[in-house]
């Protein structure tokens, strides 16, 4: 049986059908972004030299944690000091907010904010209240940026810049909202943003590239153990992940010439022992996001390759100066 999301590829007749729910959902969302537009507008603005938010207006993953830890590292390196704020999607805490440690249990905070603590090297909050948790964070640290992670439909928050990322493989589907197609908001939603950032492909006339690179496999057991991608070259791996789009991870594996064995799980899935053991002594690779999930049921033979993001230089500088850019602009207010 087909999933709703096979129908998000092309304008079918089932995403036809369901074309008048998606004008009602592109309506609702528009009403709640001038609601909370409107409420972010009555708030003080955050104590910062700029906000930055990194988001998507698809469902599915395309590239926006390797992007806010890309980000992390590149301002640090040019004298800021940043934070991350994120929703913690799949978090079952009941007290929010909570900063994030590299040692946090994901099931807690969710998956996608430890790997952010663990590879941004910087201060991470969660809670379902980004303001909140951004200004939980400054009184904690000495942050000078805030990076929000996913945040671009949080308008509760107020940002100063806005960087959106497309998935070079399946861009915008059909061009519906949902339900009809894979859209969280009208497509002229795109145009609004600073910065269009398409990974896994190239750029179209006003977007910019970035590239998703892997060279090593670590021990989800042991990180200080690493091995080359390419030792794995030949050999029949069980490839596994839970993320928002598992085919982009098993076709990065192919290329590298592994003969993989698929196993893909719903995003944020949480693993139990059965998951992750299938009966042979084939190596187990899966993605980082779902190694912070299994690092207390992992064997020897289960490893998780890291990926890092590569934006075009045009990209990189043209961030770094829109940031400083602001940073002018909100020193002479």
């Amino acid at each position: 049986m087909k999933r709703l999301e096979d129908y998000w590829v092309n304008r079918n007749p089932v995403a036809l059908i369901l074309y008048p729910l998606s004008l009602l959902y592109c309506g609702l969302a528009l009403l709640n972004r001038w609601r909370l537009e409107w409420l972010a507008r009555m708030r003080p603005r955050l104590p910062v030299r700029a906000v930055v938010v990194v988001g998507n207006v698809t469902v599915g993953g395309t590239g926006k944690t390797p992007m806010v830890v890309w980000l992390c590292n590149w301002l640090r390196e040019h004298g800021y000091r940043p934070g991350v704020v994120s929703r913690g999607y799949g978090g079952r805490s009941r007290t929010w907010p909570r900063e994030v440690t590299p040692r946090s249990d994901p099931i807690q905070v969710g998956d996608e904010p430890v790997l952010i603590a663990t590879r941004g090297g910087c201060p991470v909050y969660v809670g379902p209240d980004r303001n909140r948790a951004a200004r939980w964070l400054l009184a904690q640290h000495d942050c000078d940026v805030i990076i929000t992670d996913d945040g671009l439909q949080h308008y509760a928050l107020r940002r100063d810049l806005e960087i959106v990322m497309v998935d070079a493989a399946r861009r915008f589907g059909n061009g519906f909202c949902l339900p009809a197609g894979p859209l969280r908001e009208p497509l002229e939603r795109v145009r609004e943003a600073d910065y269009v950032v398409v990974t896994g492909g190239q750029a179209q006339p006003g977007e910019h590239a970035m590239r998703l690179v892997s060279q090593v496999a670590m021990s989800v057991r042991d990180p200080g153990r690493t091995r080359p991608l390419s030792d794995f070259a030949g050999q029949r791996v069980h490839a596994m992940a839970g993320i928002g789009h598992p085919p982009r991870f098993f076709a990065m594996l192919r290329e590298r010439g592994l003969k993989v064995v698929e196993h893909a799980f719903p995003d944020h899935h949480v693993y139990g022992n059965c998951d992750i053991r299938f009966g042979d002594a084939s190596p187990v690779l899966m993605t980082e996001k779902d190694a912070v999930k299994c690092r207390g049921i992992a064997g020897p033979e289960h490893w998780f390759v890291p990926v890092s993001a590569v934006p075009d230089q045009a990209l990189a500088l043209a961030i770094l100066r829109s940031v400083q850019a602001v940073d002018r602009i909100q020193s002479m207010r």
